[in-house]
Formats: C-alpha cells, sequence, structure tokens
C-alpha cells in the first residue's frame, strides 16, 4: 500500500476536531464490524459510510467513536511503515496479513506499534525514558488484550505531548518521519533490548521516542 505520506496527514489531520473516545475496549466483535476502514482512506467517506451502516442503530455513538479511532490509528500506523519500509535495510512483511510481523530490519522481524504515553503508568516522561525498558514491560503486560495479543518482537513508537493531548501526535506524519528517518540512521541491531517474558523464548524490542514540548 504505497499512498502519498501528505495525503495521509491530511486526511488524519481531518478527524482531531473529534473527541478521542472509545467507549469501551477494543474487541473482536466492534472489530468485524468496523473493518471497513482498511478500504476507506478519506475522512469525508468514512463519515458517510458509518451513516449508511450505523445510522438507525441504537448504539450509533459507540460505533462511530470506535470505527473512527481504529481508522485513525490505522492509517496512522500504514504510514509509519511506509517511513520505515523506504529504508534499504527495512523489508516489509511477506504476509501483508500477518498480524505479528508488520517489517524486518537487518532481517529481524517486528510488530510495529505507535503508542501514546500511558496515563495511568507510574513515571513521569522524563524518568520513563531514562527507564525505558521498563516501559517496554509495562507494554507487552497492558497492551493488546485482543486480536493482536502475542510475545514477538515489537517496536514501539511512544508520543508525548506536554498538553497531554498525545494521540494527535499520530497525525503528524511529517515530524514523526524525521524522527523515524533519525533513529533509522543511528540503528544498530546490539542496541536493541531483550526480553524474556516466558521460558526459553527471547524476544527483542525497542522504543523510538515522540516527545513533544
Amino acid at each position: 500500500m504505497d499512498i502519498s505520506l501528505t495525503q495521509i496527514e491530511t486526511e488524519l489531520k481531518k478527524r482531531l476536531p473529534y473527541p478521542y473516545k472509545w467507549g469501551r475496549k477494543q474487541n473482536n466483535n466492534f472489530d468485524k464490524q468496523t473493518n471497513f476502514i482498511y478500504s476507506t482512506q478519506l475522512f469525508d467517506s468514512l463519515l458517510t459510510e458509518i451513516k449508511k451502516r450505523f445510522g438507525d442503530r441504537q448504539n450509533y455513538d459507540d460505533l462511530f467513536n470506535y470505527t473512527i479511532n481504529r481508522w485513525y490509528n490505522f492509517w496512522s500506523a500504514v504510514a509509519m511503515e511506509q517511513i520505515f519500509c523506504s529504508f534499504p535495510n527495512v523489508k516489509p512483511a511477506m504476509n501483508s496479513r500477518d498480524r505479528l510481523i508488520d517489517f524486518s530490519i537487518d532481517g529481524t522481524s517486528f510488530d510495529h506499534k505507535t503508542s501514546v504515553f500511558p496515563k495511568n503508568y507510574n513515571l513521569p516522561i522524563n524518568e520513563a525514558i531514562k527507564k525505558t525498558p521498563e516501559l517496554i514491560k509495562w507494554f507487552y503486560k497492558n497492551q493488546s488484550q485482543q486480536q493482536r495479543k502475542h510475545l514477538k518482537n515489537r517496536l514501539f513508537i511512544v508520543l508525548y505531548s506536554r498538553d497531554s493531548e498525545h494521540w494527535k501526535l499520530k497525525a503528524e506524519i511529517s515530524w514523526l518521519k524525521k524522527i523515524i528517518e533519525h533513529y533509522m540512521i543511528g540503528f544498530n541491531p546490539h542496541f536493541l533490548m531483550k526480553f524474556s517474558f516466558e521460558k526459553n523464548k527471547e524476544i527483542i524490542s525497542d522504543i523510538i521516542w515522540a516527545v513533544r514540548k
């Protein structure tokens, strides 16, 4: 999926005026009902489709919020993966439907995850950056309890904004592109962190910090 990053950024920013609320944890039932987000790139088209599919539903507000959030997160992730895969040492996943692998860097496979800095994390941002491995452990323990739950290699981009509107940074594609490029230029597989959450199984992970103060 090769789409203009500028176009994706323009569409993502159309979602920003709406409050970011899920109303529920991500679940397989709502996922099935909203899978049209994958083939809907334009935000105005998304709004039209939501109205057409769910306009007469009693839980319309729930479905509306859920859909625009999934759409926003998905297309931001598409942009991130496109940025990574622009580097010669990065290869996209052979199977685009593989939920556990998005791309490989120097032959090491990763699931990419862009995450906001968790509001219930017990360390302030400066301390969290110094203790990056602790936040990685927290993410593996607390994230993705539905379809994407797994203990495989994962590369996190963690977003932090001083105004606490961390989620809005997912739309700042050109800004994130510079941060990813800086990380990839200095990429060294020996600096990746290793964890063992299961017996005899080692995983590799890292965090790319995207902090706007």
